[in-house]
Order: structure tokens, then C-alpha cells, then sequence
């Protein structure tokens, strides 16, 4: 008789705070800069961001917290802000 075993698939949240801790633990930091912002259907504030790594643009984008939503400023297009990036993926980062 075999036995059957039901996988729980990770929720969103769960896997965005497993490789942030990744990240933290980690992770080095470069300079990028803010190119571009934008609010979802959630009302949610989204910060497009660019940074150069051995010669190579990488582009990304991350949903910015509470906290970081209250400093305007720091997150406006143009604004350079630290990234931190994984050295073994450099395509995964985070807002520093």
C-alpha cells in the first residue's frame, strides 16, 4: 500500500522571507540607482531600480514596505540607493 504524502506549497511571503534572510546572511552591497516608481491595484508603491555589476545592468524591481514608503525622498527616480545583491546569483537583490 503506498502512502500518500500532500506538499504544502510555500506562500508568496514565505519564500520572500526566506531569500531576504538569504540575502541579509549573505548577500554584498553595490550602489544602484531609482529609475523609476509606480502604485498597484493594491495601492501598493513598487521602486524600479538599476545597478552594475562587473559590467553588466541588472534590473529589478521590489514592493517597498511600510516603513520604507515613509521616506518618500530616499526611493524618488534618480535617488542612489544600496543594493544588496547575492554574489552566486547576482540577480537577486533587495533594497538596502
Amino acid at each position: 500500500m503506498g502512502i500518500l504524502r500532500f506538499f504544502k506549497r510555500k506562500k508568496d511571503h514565505d519564500v520572500l522571507a526566506e531569500r531576504r534572510a538569504h540575502l541579509l546572511a549573505h548577500g554584498r552591497i553595490c550602489d544602484g540607482r531609482i529609475i523609476d516608481t509606480e502604485i498597484n491595484g493594491r495601492g501598493e508603491e513598487i521602486v524600479f531600480y538599476l545597478y552594475t555589476l562587473n559590467g553588466v545592468d541588472f534590473e529589478s524591481s521590489e514592493l517597498l514596505t511600510e516603513e520604507q514608503s515613509s521616506d518618500p525622498l530616499r526611493y524618488a527616480p534618480g535617488a542612489k540607493i544600496g543594493v544588496r545583491y547575492d554574489p552566486k546569483n547576482q540577480g537577486n537583490s533587495m533594497l538596502v
